[in-house]
């Protein structure tokens, strides 16, 4: 790797160094709170201010363009709970990236860069790419891991901040997919016709290839914490449904042995002729009030003894 100088700087600092040193990586960190500043950003770095109109916005979507000797790209990265944009422009000798507040993808080039030997700034860009795709892959495979956690926490008992946490991670994993769909599409698109072209060298190439590689792979680990939260969302809503069916049967049981009862009591409270003429003896009055309603009951238990009732609920 030839000598490489990695500077993070204001925008002042940055164009001084591009125009002295031979392989520049510049990360340059805008604050949400600044003013905005007369000229755009591409122009005081030097660069092409008309074409580049698009570097340092913080609304601009994805974004991959080939422009001859330069290249520039909208890179989404995930940082902590947020999704970050990275604006990169590439030349065979400088690497530029602008990004509001931290993104945290500079220091993750720089202690790739350690272990890499990128020839030229190209293949550095590269490796900023791969880095980004890193800390998707990283936030999929995280929340993947906690959907089955707390999938396997609902088995011992649930409440109702399972549901919130399921929600949360569900908005997660939609926003990864809707941050790196459009990215990847973009992407790939661009290297998928740059490489067609024979002057694209084979090195240069690999790395395209890499890159589109692990996109794909990182999009079916977010596909798969989106099934996840799906998945956790469906097993809640079958053991609730459960819990459910055993209250209900519970309440059959119930209304099996009481609604007899109440009919009894209801039935010989009325003041018919008969029963306030005829039934005058204490054993008339135990026989018909009291005895009727033991053979009431026990009939009762002796159907739900029958149909197995009891057992279902247990189980």
């Amino acid at each position: 790797m030839p000598e490489a100088t990695v500077v993070h700087t204001d925008v002042a600092g940055a164009r001084e160094r591009m125009g002295v040193d031979r392989l520049l990586f510049v990360d340059v960190e805008l604050s949400r709170d600044a003013p905005e500043q007369g000229a755009p950003l591409a122009g005081q770095l030097g660069l092409a201010a008309e074409e580049l109109h698009w570097f340092g916005d913080e609304d601009e979507p994805a974004r991959a363009d080939f422009h001859g000797d330069w290249a520039g790209f909208v890179v989404p990265v995930v940082h902590g709970d947020e999704i970050a944009h990275v604006h990169a422009v590439v030349t065979e000798r400088i690497l530029v990236t602008a990004h509001h507040g931290q993104a945290g993808l500079a220091q993750k080039v720089v202690t790739a860069l350690r272990n890499e030997r990128p020839s030229d700034a190209v293949n550095v860009f590269f490796l900023l790419l791969q880095e980004a795709l890193g800390t998707f892959r990283h936030a999929a495979v995280h929340g993947l891991l906690r959907t089955e956690d707390l999938e396997d926490d609902m088995f011992e008992g649930r409440n109702p901040r399972q549901i919130h946490l399921l929600a949360q991670l569900r908005r997660g994993s939609a926003q990864l997919h809707h941050a790196l769909l459009p990215y990847l599409q973009v992407t790939d698109a661009v290297l998928t016709r740059r490489m067609m072209n024979p002057s694209f060298p084979e090195e240069r190439q690999r790395y395209a290839r890499e890159f589109q590689t692990a996109g794909r792979l990182v999009l079916a680990d977010i596909e798969s914490f989106q099934d996840a939260t799906r998945r956790a969302f469906a097993s809640y809503s079958s053991l609730v449904a459960g819990e459910q069916n055993g209250v209900i049967n519970r309440l059959a049981i119930v209304s099996v042995i009481f609604l007899p009862l109440s009919f009894l009591t209801g039935f010989f409270g009325m003041n018919f002729t008969f029963l306030s003429d005829e039934l005058e003896t204490k054993d008339e009055f135990w026989l018909l009030a009291i005895g009727l309603q033991v053979v009431v009951l026990l009939g009762s238990l002796y159907v739900l003894h029958r149909t197995r009732v009891w057992r279902r609920v247990l189980d």
